[in-house]
């Protein structure tokens, strides 16, 4: 094996670095052990970074004795930077292991073994450059948010550890901060924490640079760091409400004539309306080609928002039917409703609809690989079908307009009492 080079060591460390530095700049106690054979073990003690060196074997020193001798001074150079020959044993500058090699042909010679790195620190000064700036950047800045929001409840190991995870999660934001948006940042949490808002709006803050369009670019971590220091019901006033589209295919029904309706949810669980059929399609299109229909109503799920239609008050109670696209996220959006109506109802998402469509099948991008015991036995086998032919998708919209509305049609008169008919 060829003799590792300070340079490759470097390059090995500074894969080490980047990958590691969000989660030792979260660790206070104990620091993450990295060997050659990739194994990792939690102490407080041992270095972060142990790099075998591969010290030549006697045939190699003769071949290149030269070669040998540069290399090894290389390591004693790392081993004493400031050119005394003491070898320095602490955390905070590289520690080479050396063993003494008795060759028959070369004699007695000192060999370096193995490269420890102590402590982050250690890594940084040993890599250098912009990665060791920005390991102390996150450093100092996931210690400043800690000893901003540590304090504020006892310190229980739970309580730190949920801190400690949300920089982590964010440690990439939070490095990609100017100084004065991360002033700002804390700023932001610090004032949410303390303040019950109302219904105060973003761009109320009062915060200097803060309105609707900072806290969109750093919602995300500020959610995450409320959380974490319990106070998750502060970012919650500075969400506009959700807001729902919505057809009332019953004339009948329509409040003031009016049927097509986009509001808050609050406002269209207020609707005095009383349908016995709802409708709960993933794709806009189809609420929109809706036609009218007997005490019915078409509601948009919008994706997984669907959580949303289960807060309309008149909607618990009514037969719901689902029609959602025939992929692994339609199937997950259906049983996340369900689990908030357990009633639910599904059309055109069986195995059947699936294959009489296989024209018009597309690749699914990204599926969802999670299990949904939500679902029912035919539904089922189709997300079985659909991930046995690669991870297939049949768009709602690809449907033939025609065939979908004899299904519905089908469906409601097969799941709700006098549902009435398309007209």
């Amino acid at each position: 094996m060829t003799m590792l080079s300070v340079a490759e060591a470097r390059a090995k460390s500074r894969i080490r670095l980047r990958s590691s530095m969000s989660t030792w700049a979260t660790q206070s106690d104990s620091i993450s052990v990295s060997s050659d054979d990739g194994s990792d073990t939690s102490t407080p003690t041992s270095a972060v970074v142990e790099i075998a060196l591969h010290p030549p074997t006697e045939k190699q020193v003769l071949d290149d004795q030269q070669a040998a001798m540069e290399w090894a001074a290389s390591w004693r150079k790392v081993a004493a930077p400031d050119g005394s020959g003491e070898k320095l044993d602490n955390s905070s500058s590289p520690v080479i292991d050396w063993a003494e090699r008795s060759w028959a042909r070369v004699g007695r010679q000192q060999i370096p073994l193995r490269l420890r790195l102590g402590a982050p620190e250690t890594v940084a000064n040993f890599v250098g450059g912009d990665e060791a700036e920005q390991w102390r950047r996150l450093r100092d800045r996931a210690a400043t948010i800690r000893s901003l929001f540590d304090n504020q409840h006892p310190a229980t190991s739970a309580r730190i550890d949920q801190l400690a995870s949300a920089i982590k999660a964010h440690a990439k934001r939070i490095l990609g901060l100017g100084q004065a948006e991360f002033d700002t940042l804390l700023d932001v949490v610090a004032w949410l924490r303390d303040h019950p808002v109302g219904t105060l709006r973003p761009r109320q803050l009062p915060i200097r640079g803060v309105d609707s369009k900072w806290f969109e670019t750093h919602r995300a971590l500020v959610t995450s760091l409320l959380e974490a220091i319990g106070h998750p019901e502060a970012v919650d006033v500075l969400d506009a409400e959700p807001r729902i589209r919505m057809r009332i295919l019953d004339p009948k029904l329509a409040p003031s004539g009016l049927s097509d309706i986009a509001a808050p949810v609050t406002q269209i669980s207020d609707l005095a309306i009383s349908p016995r059929l709802v409708f709960v399609f993933e794709n806009l299109e189809s609420v929109l080609a809706m036609p009218t229909w007997t005490s019915a109503v078409a509601v948009h799920g919008s994706g997984y928002a669907v959580d949303n239609v289960a807060r309309l008050s008149w909607v618990h109670g009514t037969c719901v039917i689902y029609w959602g696209d025939l992929d692994s996220h339609g199937f997950a959006i259906l049983s996340r409703l369900r689990k908030h109506l357990p009633h639910v109802e599904s059309t055109l998402m069986d195995e059947a609809t699936l294959t009489d469509h296989k024209d018009l099948w597309v690749q699914e991008p990204k599926p969802h690989t999670g299990a949904f015991p939500e679902l029912t036995g035919t539904e089922t086998r189709a997300l079985t079908r659909l991930r046995a032919e690669g991870d297939v998708r049949l768009e709602q919209e690809r449907i033939p307009w025609r065939a979908a509305l004899e299904r519905l049609t089908t469906s409601a008169a097969e799941s709700a009492p006098n549902p009435g008919e398309p007209e």
